[in-house]
């Protein structure tokens, strides 16, 4: 099960330094790829406002 960023990303990017696998792209909200997502929480655990979320 991939996770998901909600719209409370504040596109800080901590969570792309974190992703083993560069499943998270960058923009005004950051999106991670699901067919890339290994399911880790490596980036949940960073996020400062809790904006990723497991599906």
């Amino acid at each position: 099960m991939a996770h998901r960023i909600t719209e409370n990303c504040i596109a800080c990017g901590t969570c792309i330094d974190e992703c083993p696998v560069e499943a998270i792209s960058s923009g005004d909200i950051y999106v991670i790829d699901a067919d890339e997502c290994i399911d880790c929480g490596a980036c949940a655990a960073v996020c400062p406002v809790g904006a990723i979320e497991a599906e």
